[in-house]
């Protein structure tokens, strides 16, 4: 009946058909889908469970994409599939195609940021989590999605700060050693410097320039935290500095297993 019926209505009325039923032949099959996933959740749950769930997703998402390449929440939902198996370039393309579409995603400047800092691009990682912070203020994904924004941004600034910071000593120990090796050719050639490579003249300008640059790595505290100890927060002034590696190298080891201790109130 249905195909003498198209027949007199002709192509297009066919085609208006189809359009109509794979929508909801793929609606059925999703929720079917999702009932099973409601089911496995009761029992045992297994990686294998949760690879082949994460798999019929994926496949769901290219599907709805095959359907509507213009809604961006589709690329969102298959890009969060890609993020759970650490697919990070699927990540980033997906994250990308829904931004592109809807730039107010708060996910999905998530998933761009998540993408970037395992590319060890920092500072385009914290620039996409500010964005969802921003976006998060107006939105009503709760503090659950905040919190994890927070603790991907503190990862990706430490990492950022540690990248330069590794940069800058390797800048200055190399600048400390081409120093030293000018002075000991200027003691060689001057006449000054010994069988056994020193005197005592060049032992105490050596030991004024390792402390030049001791100085001018601590001289930075002030600049960062104030003119005031951090911890008594008594006047201080850059004289009384100290170096203390055996606490930095503590808090260091400290925040690496502690990610929200960068919180900021």
């Amino acid at each position: 009946m249905d195909r003498l019926l198209f027949l007199v209505l002709g192509d297009d009325a066919f085609s208006d058909y189809i359009q109509l039923q794979v929508p909801i032949n793929f609606l059925k099959k999703r929720k079917r889908r999702k009932k099973c996933s409601n089911r496995s959740k009761t029992g045992r749950k297994t990686n294998q469970i949760q690879e082949a769930a994460s798999m019929a997703t994926a496949a769901d998402g290219v599907a709805a994409i095959a359907l509507c390449p213009d809604v961006a929440v589709y690329w969102l939902n298959r890009g969060l599939c890609h993020f759970k198996r650490k697919e990070w370039a699927k990540v980033e393309e997906d994250s990308r195609r829904a931004l592109a579409l809807d730039d107010t995603l708060v996910k999905g400047h998530y998933l761009l940021g998540c993408a970037m800092l395992e590319k060890e691009q920092c500072a385009l990682a914290i620039k996409e989590f500010n964005k969802a912070l921003d976006l998060l203020k107006s939105s009503n994904l709760g503090d659950k999605m905040a919190e994890d924004i927070w603790q991907v941004l503190a990862k990706a600034k430490y990492q950022d700060w540690e990248i330069h910071s590794t940069k800058r000593v390797w800048k200055m120990q190399s600048l400390k050693e081409a120093c030293e090796n000018a002075l000991q050719e200027h003691h060689f050639l001057s006449g000054t410097l010994v069988g056994d490579g020193s005197t005592n003249e060049y032992t105490d300008q050596l030991k004024l320039l390792s402390e030049v640059f001791t100085k001018a790595t601590i001289d930075d505290t002030p600049t960062d935290v104030g003119n005031f100890d951090p911890v008594t927060r008594e006047p201080l002034k850059e004289h009384q500095l100290v170096p203390n590696l055996a606490i930095k190298e503590a808090v260091q080891a400290y925040l690496k297993n502690h990610s929200w201790a960068y919180k900021l109130n």
